[in-house]
């Protein structure tokens, strides 16, 4: 028989170290479940209680029974995986409320025996951290957004001035041609300005879009043929609107370049066999404002038009252009909780839909 009193001691050890545990449970500020190797949820934290929506009554239940509160659909599989590979996990999990946490399910191992007994699950709110990522994530695109409508926007505006100028330069005109010619060209002067300045101007604000504001439909549509006033002359095409809806509630530089790249690739991709005629029409329909821009150019094959929404995304080489128009606008659209759709016949023509939110 063993000496008394060591068994004793090492009683009051066990005791001892019980106690600690049972106090760093009762103390941490973090989310934290022991779930042994029968799957079953033996002890939690206060604030695993209270993030989680505990209770004592769900000690001693299996974990897929309280997974629900937990809200993480796949915790027992990851504590299955930890429980028989011994190795540590870590994830990113967001739950049913919408709340980012890092997850560490971590294997409670019985040394001795040299065998996993149970996981330590441990919460740790990064919502902040996650959001502020998204919000760099979200930044970059708008950057990218300023560097594709600075280099394409101002396109249209230097174009116009480019022609005009050549016509000043190549035969002499009478005092009113040349008075109408420098009118134009001080109108595209202008509109080249207003559209630097509204891509460069950021104020004090680090996001490339301002508040959404109040912007007039006809408004936009009249600079954006302005800017592409040389490309709709010489392709002699016919730019009809049906203006249902006259403001949407929105970015206005970003309203602006979306009508820009819509229409500028309704000339690029028109039809060699006749004029183009594009039709931009806006209405309401539900919780959202429709802005459509229908042309009877060559059309998307079917297999191609989600391709199309792809950065760097080009289907006819001999066209120019980079590819990432649409993927901007994509960008710009779902930014602010609407979308973009196309549908498309090829040889009949191209429907782009802008569901403004």
């Amino acid at each position: 028989m063993g000496d008394p009193s060591t068994k004793t001691g090492k009683l009051e050890k066990l005791m001892e170290l019980n106690d600690e545990l049972e106090n760093y449970f009762n103390n941490t500020i973090i989310p934290q479940l022991f779930v042994d190797a029968d799957m079953v949820l033996r002890k939690f934290t206060p604030a695993a209680m209270k993030h989680f929506k505990l209770s004592a009554d769900d000690v001693g239940r299996h974990i897929d029974e309280v997974s629900n509160n937990i809200r993480f659909p796949t915790i027992v599989e990851n504590i299955s995986e930890v429980i028989e590979s011994s190795q540590d996990l870590e994830k990113e999990i967001q739950t049913t409320d919408k709340v980012w946490y890092q997850m560490n399910i971590l294997p409670y191992i019985i040394k001795k025996e040299n065998r996993t007994n149970g996981v330590i699950i441990t919460f740790i709110d990064i919502n902040d951290r996650i959001q502020i990522l998204k919000g760099y994530e979200k930044l970059n695109r708008n950057y990218e957004n300023i560097i594709h409508s600075i280099s394409h926007d101002i396109k249209g505006p230097l174009s116009n001035i480019e022609g005009l100028i050549s016509i000043l330069r190549e035969t002499p005109k009478s005092e009113e041609d040349n008075r109408q010619i420098i009118d134009m060209l001080s109108e595209s002067v202008v509109n080249l300005r207003r559209t630097v300045e509204e891509l460069v101007d950021i104020e004090n604000d680090t996001a490339f879009a301002k508040e959404p504001e109040r912007v007039n439909f006809e408004n936009v549509i009249e600079d954006a043929k302005l800017a592409l006033r040389d490309k709709i002359a010489e392709t002699q095409a016919k730019v009809s609107t049906q203006i249902r809806e006259a403001e949407v509630s929105f970015s206005r530089k970003n309203v602006r370049s979306i009508v820009y790249n819509l229409l500028s690739n309704a000339l690029k991709y028109r039809n060699p066999a006749g004029e183009p005629a594009i039709t931009i029409t806006t209405e309401k329909a539900g919780e959202y404002i429709l802005l459509r821009v229908r042309d009877n150019g060559v059309g998307i094959a079917e297999d191609k038009q989600q391709a199309i929404f792809n950065r760097y995304t080009r289907l006819h080489d001999n066209v120019e252009g980079t590819g990432i128009g649409l993927f901007i606008v994509k960008g710009m659209v779902e930014d602010m909780g609407g979308r973009i759709e196309v549908e498309s016949r090829v040889g009949e023509g191209t429907t782009f839909t802008v569901y403004f939110r």
